[in-house]
């Protein structure tokens, strides 16, 4: 534990930093800062906060600047700070309420877009697993001679869009009866449910007097495979333009890990039953590739079952309150929107 001195200090010199990159002085703190104390004091006490490993100095006759666990006390510090409440934000996630009720998947584009916008970093909005979303019904429809176009829409409004190889000679008036049939067999159950299920229903294929209901299970076995929800990125031209990523080097580390949108899943998919926001700071992250990035992220919910989850991915140099603080409103708003679906 840090005194209250030692503590203002350490917290001072993050400000600093995150509003201007570049080593931090004592006389920077003490022109800013109302301390009442005097710039050696408080270089003594910047001393002190290295050598407990919360500071750390580039260049010998060089400021400050924070390490990984100066940002992670700094969390945990200010966590029980009241967070700030972005009107506008809020006025244009309710604006998109309808948008949301017909289609989450576009809901949630845009809201990696509101993300980056207001954070200025990457924002990042994962849809929910398909395995764990509830079938409301689905159509075929006839697309060419052996594909069929097949639309899931499931209870929580995502709505997913695939195409299929199928007989050839099905019409779409036998497609029309094998989408009635699986929406009254399977409506209401995981697609993960339904995938067991047609596991066991092939299994005894032989069995099955019906030849539509055949086939409506080998439709199903193509469509209801369970796969990690779709991942939504937007922002990075505002990453780009921090002085952060003026290094080529960082740019293409940044570029290679948003362009593998499997990292971003894994990483969200860790956080998914812990409750409310999770900040991950650089080099406490899992992944190697996320070793010099900062997330922000926190899950949304039906009910208190875990859907997907909405963050932002920055440079450790964060505004770590304000994040914290948008992350917890989006998850917030789409987990009450989706109660009310």
């Amino acid at each position: 534990m840090l005194d209250e001195r030692t503590k203002q200090v350490l917290f001072a010199v993050i400000q600093c930093y995150i509003n201007a990159p570049g080593p931090v002085g004592s006389r920077v703190v003490t022109k800013k800062f109302s301390f009442g104390l005097s710039p050696a004091t408080i270089r003594n006490i910047m001393s002190d906060l290295e050598e407990m490993g919360y500071l750390q100095q580039p260049h010998t006759s060089a400021g400050r600047v924070p390490t990984d666990i100066g940002y992670r006390y700094y969390v945990d510090s200010m966590r029980s700070e009241k967070r700030l409440i972005n009107k506008d934000f809020l006025l244009e996630l309710n604006r998109k309420l309808e948008l949301l009720k017909k289609d989450i998947n576009a809901f949630l584009d845009e809201a990696s877009k509101m993300l980056s916008y207001l954070s200025h970093y990457i924002g990042v909005t994962m849809s929910p697993n398909t395995g764990i979303t509830t079938l409301d019904r689905i159509e075929l429809i006839k697309y060419r001679d052996s594909q069929v176009a097949v639309i899931l829409f499931t209870d929580e409004g995502l709505i997913k869009n695939r195409i299929i190889s199928v007989d050839a000679a099905l019409s779409q008036r036998d497609l029309n009866r094998i989408a009635a049939y699986i929406s009254s067999h399977f409506s209401g159950r995981t697609i993960e449910e339904i995938r067991k299920v047609v596991v066991k229903e092939l299994a005894r294929e032989k069995v099955l007097c019906d030849s539509l209901v055949e086939e409506a299970m080998k439709i199903c076995g193509a469509v209801f495979s369970a796969s990690p929800g779709n991942v939504y990125i937007s922002g990075l031209s505002e990453v780009l333009a921090l002085p952060d990523f003026c290094d080529i080097d960082r740019i293409k580390e940044l570029l290679k890990t948003i362009e593998d949108k499997h990292i971003i899943i894994k990483l969200l998919d860790k956080i998914a039953d812990e409750d409310g926001p999770q900040v991950i700071i650089g080099s406490e992250n899992p992944l190697d590739e996320m070793k010099t990035f900062s997330i922000v992220a926190a899950t949304y919910k039906e009910g208190s079952r875990p859907m997907g989850a909405v963050g932002i991915i920055g440079p450790t140099r964060m505004n770590y309150l304000q994040a914290i603080s948008i992350v917890d409103l989006t998850a917030a708003y789409i987990t009450e929107m989706l109660s009310y679906k």
